[in-house]
């Protein structure tokens, strides 16, 4: 009566209580866990009556209507959860199962689930709703592999990463392999085709994500990773007031997952640590000043009471050539047609500089310029001075870079893009007729960690790596 799938469903029901079975269609399910003595109460419910027309036939040639319960229901709506021990959820796609579980109030409910789609995206619901995955497990029918999972309460929150969420938590038997491999060339393609886009960062995310989908994710010792960053980012480089570097160790100096933010804070920490994370690379330095005390609300105190390893990569990152106003340069170049060769704007001294300035094609006004602006760093909000004057040569600085208006004016640029500017430097723009546009200093630098993640990922593409949900700007704005 039952396929290879609804067989290995019903053999996962607990038969401790009763079972719902959510979208029932033939109630084919439902008959078999009465006639098989596993269950003495069945719940059946669909959204249409059709379904449940043909539901009620089956269960009146097996003679299990009285216990058999059919209802009519949009996912567990009308369905009584009293005493009910298992929820299946069978043939629907990932995200209208992830919908019906957000809706269950009772905790001691186990779930059987088996999307026919976006199974990573379950995955990380679930774990972002407190459940844990107790069992997963692949069945054949045919030519088609279905992925069974049962979550269940779990006692310590935590959550799983992406490529976490795409492995999954079935054995590494044959089945379980041939499946792995064929959603690693299914990655394949979709970094091919972000290549194909000029989404280089992108294309090597999932050219990595691929790689560990057949090899799976491994450790590294964390002075490797740092030798490779200062190869790319000479930590020498560095400004003098600076405090780029490892900054805090972990015990066993070696990390399988790394999360990257622009600033360590202490949610940041509490990510890392839910996601099993081992090592932190932020932008901002988490150590700056000189610590005369560590408190218990501070992030150094959580990175070290987690365990977490911390470097920070700060003036360093923002110098060197495909560092944070590298990163910058590449995405002015896609949005607008430069001419010429950009030119270095704050020089510093030792062949280092802050910034570039570069040179349109065709001149721009100040008010389609900011709007190109908002797409190319995220950002719902730019800030601009009051000038009308078409713009051509422009200078660029991460960060807070108000300062360096004179050093733009001194070389005759129509603009600085930067961010954190002061009231008195709009004051000089607005006199000195230059347009200033502050994009934020939050958005301006956090443009850098998906290309600080490509770098990192081609050098060890068995690390896994997750841009912290939280790296996010400190403001609100209303």
């Amino acid at each position: 009566m039952l396929d290879n799938r609804l067989k290995k469903i019903a053999e996962l029901v607990s038969g401790k209580g009763t079972a719902v079975d959510v979208g029932t269609d033939h109630a084919y399910l439902a008959a078999e866990l009465i006639t098989s003595g596993k269950c003495s109460r069945v719940i059946a419910s669909d959204i249409k009556e059709g379904p449940l027309d043909s539901a009620r036939h089956t269960v009146e040639k097996f003679g299990v209507q009285d216990k058999v319960e059919l209802i009519l229901s949009d996912g567990l709506e009308k369905v009584p959860l009293e005493n009910v021990s298992d929820i299946i959820i069978a043939g629907m796609g990932g995200e209208t199962i992830a919908d019906i579980v957000s809706r269950i109030k009772d905790d001691n409910i186990r779930l059987i689930m088996q999307p026919m789609t976006k199974v990573e995206l379950l995955r990380r619901k679930l774990y972002e709703m407190g459940y844990e995955v107790t069992e997963e497990h692949l069945v054949a029918d045919g030519d088609k592999m279905y992925v069974i999972i049962v979550a269940e309460n779990a006692g310590d929150w935590r959550q799983l990463t992406e490529f976490e969420a795409l492995y999954g938590f079935f054995d590494n038997d044959e089945l379980g392999n041939e499946y792995r491999k064929k959603e690693a060339q299914r990655l394949i393609k979709v970094s091919e085709a972000l290549s194909g886009s000029g989404n280089v960062s992108g294309a090597q995310h999932f050219a990595a994500l691929a790689y560990k989908m057949e090899n799976g994710c491994d450790s590294v010792r964390i002075n490797d990773i740092y030798s490779s960053l200062d190869t790319l980012y000479p930590f020498s480089l560095q400004d003098s007031w600076d405090n780029s570097g490892l900054l805090v160790e972990n015990y066993g100096m070696e990390c399988s997952k790394v999360v990257l933010s622009l600033d360590i804070t202490r949610k940041v920490v509490n990510e890392a640590s839910k996601k099993g994370a081992e090592l932190i690379i932020s932008h901002h330095p988490v150590i700056f000043e000189p610590l005369r005390t560590i408190t218990r609300d501070s992030a150094v105190y959580e990175l070290i009471n987690n365990g977490i390893a911390a470097i920070c990569m700060h003036t360093n990152l923002d110098i060197s050539e495909g560092g944070t106003n590298g990163v910058i340069l590449r995405e002015l170049r896609k949005k607008y047609q430069l001419t010429g060769e950009p030119e270095p704007f704050e020089e510093i001294g030792g062949g280092r500089h802050y910034g570039w300035i570069i040179q349109l094609a065709e001149p721009i006004c100040p008010e389609e310029l900011a709007q190109g602006l908002k797409s190319v760093f995220s950002c719902e909000y730019v800030r601009m001075s009051r000038c009308s004057r078409e713009i051509s040569r422009i200078a660029f600085c991460s960060g807070s870079g108000g300062s360096m208006l004179g050093e733009a004016l001194t070389k005759n640029c129509d603009a600085l893009i930067t961010g954190d500017v002061k009231h008195d430097v709009w004051v000089s723009a607005n006199n000195s007729s230059v347009s200033l546009f502050d994009c934020g200093h939050f958005h301006t630098e956090n443009i850098v960690l998906s290309e600080l993640r490509r770098a990192i990922e081609e050098r060890f593409p068995q690390l896994d790596i997750e841009i912290a949900e939280e790296s996010i700007d400190p403001c609100k704005y209303v």
